[in-house]
Parts: C-alpha cells; structure tokens; sequence
C-alpha cells in the first residue's frame, strides 16, 4: 500500500483517510482523493495535506490501492468507469452490501479485491474494521493492509455470513452509543450539570467501561454487580432501566438494522 487512493470522501471515507494519516499509517503525501464537489475536496486536501484529483480515474491512475467509499446505489456505476483502471490493483470497498462475491463480479479478474466494514470512530482510532475472509488479496499484502487499519482500532475477520451481523453491531452502534451518551447527559442537565460537563462525564464513562471489558476480559454483567451496591443507588437504576426494557429495545434496535 504505497500510494492510495480514495474514490469518495464523505464521512466514512473521511473517517479512515484521517484515522489513516493521524495514525502513521500513511503519509498524507502518498494519498490521493477523489470527490464529486471540488471545493469541499479542496479544503479537505488543504486540511490534511493529500493530493486533491479532480477525476476517479485520475486518483487512480496514480496509485496502487485503491479505497472506494462511494454511496451502495453508485457503487456498480463507478466501478464499470473504473474498471481498466483497476486492473492489477487492489482494490479496498467500504460499500454496504458488496461483498466479496459481488465485487468480484464487477472488476476485472486482475483486480485484487477485500470487503471492509468500518465504523466513524476510525477517526480517533478507536474504531472497528471488519475485514471479510473472503479476499483475493495476495496474502503478505493483505496482512499489511490489515495491519496498516489497526491505526484505526481492533480490525476483526469475520466470514462473509457474519459480516451482516457485525456490521449492524458495529457500523450502526456508534449511533445507539450516542443515544446513550445524550440521555445520560439530559439527566446530568435535569439535576443541574453543565451541558458540555455532562456530555463529558457520560462520553468518558461510557468509552472508560467499554475499555475496562476489553482490558480485563470480564463478563459485562460482572462490571454491572461490581457497581452494583447492596440496596444501594445503581441497583434502583438498574432496575429502572430492566423495567423500562433497555436489554429489549437494543435487540429490537438490532433486529431492526438486519431487516433490510
């Protein structure tokens, strides 16, 4: 992965070609992007010091791997431009729904191909990159590549029939997280926290139990009874919180991103 370069740049594709940067994993000056409106491409390009193209093929006529991070619905259209482009390169999708064999399907059989599932906390590395089993990757490049996205969190394989599954707990999670950072927060508000100071203490206790379970390895019901005092405050909340079905509405959430 000496020179990359990424077709799209919205927030997922921002999300990784900053994580990428900030994290060492490539230098700015090797990446070259491409997006369809060029002012915001220009400032993003002034940002973090990456070579604006003012075409796809242009982006990628000047690399060897390739990250598409367009809309699902345009996915097949770029790639039939693209596809004498491609061949001999790697090509890297983030696009919902391609997988592997889908993808394959649209390149030349030159192309190398590997399905990637990202989430938007890539960005300060603290993502989660899904990378699918299937993959026509070489085996030292792909073991690079992946070694290169750990810049942006825990990189995980998964089988192409779980990568729904983990998409949706890790792609669309992100979002139920921040339902829950922001109801914390209403409650800290309710009882006279600051706002920027409740945001900060939720954000921070949230992210601070996510990494104490990865640490330690503990059963997240164990971090819960730690907490949980002999008819003490956590134990009412707790309550409260199995009453109101928080564990259902989260399976429900789940359920909900897989019927599609």
């Amino acid at each position: 992965m000496k020179k990359l370069a990424f077709i799209g740049l919205g927030n997922m594709g921002r999300a990784i070609c900053s994580g990428l940067i900030a994290g060492g994993a490539v230098a700015a000056e090797d990446v070259r992007g491409y997006a369809p409106h060029w002012d915001r491409l220009e400032a993003y390009a002034r940002e973090t010091g990456i070579a604006p193209c003012r075409s796809a093929q242009e982006a990628v006529e000047g690399a060897d791997t390739v990250l598409i991070a367009v809309k699902p619905y345009v996915i097949e259209g770029v790639l039939a431009e693209l596809r004498d482009a491609l061949k001999g390169k790697a090509l890297i999708s983030v696009a919902l729904g391609y997988d592997f064999a889908r993808l394959r399907a649209l390149v030349d059989e030159s192309t190398r191909v590997q399905f990637v599932m990202p989430n938007t906390p890539a960005m300060v590395g603290a993502g989660v990159m899904l990378f699918e089993q299937a993959s026509s990757l070489l085996p030292q490049e792909r073991t690079e590549i992946m070694a290169r996205f750990e810049s942006l969190g825990v990189v995980e394989e998964l089988p192409t029939h779980l990568m729904g599954i983990g998409g949706s707990v890790s792609g669309c999670g992100p979002a139920f997280c921040a339902m829950v950072i922001e109801a914390l927060a209403d409650a800290g508000v309710k009882y006279g926290l600051p706002r920027a100071t409740a945001y900060r203490l939720a954000s921070q206790t949230l992210a601070g139990t996510g990494k104490m379970q990865l640490a330690t390895g503990q059963h997240p019901g164990a971090i819960k009874d730690g907490v949980c005092s002999p008819a003490g405050s956590t134990i009412r909340g707790v309550e409260a919180l199995e009453r109101a079905g928080l564990r259902a509405a989260m399976l429900d959430a789940i359920q909900a991103t897989m019927e599609r």
